[in-house]
């Protein structure tokens, strides 16, 4: 089980949104004090940058950039990566794992990405059980699973964010595994360690933590025996 504290980025400050919605937003303050203090905890990062996702351009990638160069933490990395060149600029970044989710609908795009890329993280965003596209704001239609089973030919890892539960601290939702033989994290309202255990158990590789962590419900030393 992989912890991957999470930092949102809009305007270069470090926040969190309550299921997603922009206008519910809570600034936490600057993201390198924030990697800094998780560097001397864990070895993985999560982040997002929200200018990107809603605008489809990323916004904030020298201040990852920076975050990589400071704390030397592996990265993942998402919000408005919707161009084969952006991917490119995000590796040389020194980024990870880059992470796309609306660009995974787009045929062609995952063709050229696949040849050149072998280590893109595909985000499933799903809300009442139909994913989401866009930054949130559109929906496909098309449940988790179903999305699923159209992408996992062409790609490995994945991350499952629950929207109703994502900025919440509301506990995880419940899953049946159906993604065997593939890497795939959990994110979304994990709070306790009851909710890592659970994930463990139902076969994610790793969870995303965001508030709990900024605001201190779960602590770097709780999480210290689940590494």
């Amino acid at each position: 089980m992989t912890i991957y504290p999470a930092i949102d980025l809009i305007d270069k400050q470090a926040v969190r949104l309550y299921k997603g919605q922009k206008e519910q937003k809570k600034i936490y303050g600057d993201p390198i004090d924030i990697a800094k203090a998780y560097a001397r905890h864990f070895d993985h990062l999560h982040i997002i940058d929200l200018d990107g996702a809603f605008s489809g351009e990323t916004k904030n990638l020298e201040t990852v950039r920076e975050i990589v160069e400071q704390t030397g933490l592996k990265i993942q990395y998402g919000g408005g990566l919707r161009t084969i060149e952006s991917i490119r600029k995000a590796y040389l970044a020194g980024i990870t794992h880059v992470i796309i989710s609306t660009k995974a609908f787009d045929t062609e795009f995952v063709r050229a990405l696949t040849q050149e890329f072998d280590s893109v993280t595909v985000s499933l965003d799903s809300r009442q059980g139909k994913v989401s596209v866009a930054g949130w704001l559109e929906e496909s239609g098309l449940t988790l699973e179903e999305t699923f089973e159209g992408l996992k030919n062409n790609f490995s890892r994945f991350i499952f964010t629950d929207i109703e539960k994502d900025g919440t601290n509301g506990g995880i939702s419940d899953f049946q595994q159906f993604w065997k033989g593939k890497e795939v994290i959990y994110a979304g309202g994990v709070f306790s360690l009851e909710d890592i255990r659970q994930a463990d158990k139902m076969g994610f590789s790793g969870v995303v933590i965001g508030r709990a962590l900024l605001e201190g419900t779960l602590t770097c030393e709780q999480l210290k025996g689940v590494l």
